[in-house]
């Protein structure tokens, strides 16, 4: 047995309706993708989303180039997938169809996180995303405390540990590499 609503409450619910509700703030998809890669902000995979669309129809303008542009259409082609490729986003620099099937997923699998799970330096991305909010890895010289940074292919060889990190010691006690030096201080 349900109460009869008072003006005021039927006057609030009168636009609402309960049965056909949608995810606020976007689409389903949108939500699937802020929980599996573990986007801390939806601006963040709006942006994603918005470069992946320029690419597609960066690609698609390139693709509907006339006859007589061939030479013009090879080079653009050729910076744009080398530029895609250096930063991962596509797989190789052959063709520009991976450029037209690229999505916002691509941008969100260069992220630290992610790739700390690849690089197996993390178990899952929740562990992954605390390791870099609380300064644990770093890239070439500089710590990194923004899990939103993406990695090109050329600085993914320079992740690691933190030199005062207690991950990096307790890695290296389960190796049996840590140095008699970094005992004593």
């Amino acid at each position: 047995m349900v109460r009869k609503l008072k003006y005021h409450e039927q006057k609030l619910l009168r636009r609402l309706e309960l049965v056909s509700w949608e995810a606020a703030g976007g689409s389903l998809a949108e939500v699937k993708a802020l929980r599996r890669y573990r986007l801390g902000r939806r601006e963040d995979y709006v942006q994603y989303k918005a470069l992946a669309r320029t690419v597609r129809a960066l690609t698609r303008r390139l693709r509907d180039l006339g006859p007589g542009s061939a030479a013009f259409r090879a080079r653009c082609a050729a910076a744009l997938l080398e530029k895609l490729y250096g930063l991962g986003l596509v797989s190789s620099r052959r063709s520009l169809a991976a450029c037209e099937s690229l999505s916002a997923a691509a941008f969100c699998r260069r992220r630290l996180p992610c790739l700390l799970v690849k690089l197996r330096m993390a178990q899952n991305l929740r562990h992954a995303v605390t390791f870099v909010e609380q300064g644990h890895v770093r890239v070439g010289p500089e710590v990194v405390t923004d899990p939103a940074l993406l990695i090109p292919r050329a600085v993914e060889d320079f992740i690691t540990w933190v030199d005062a990190s207690r991950l990096r010691q307790k890695v290296l006690d389960y190796n049996q590499e840590r140095d008699d030096f970094d005992l004593a201080a």
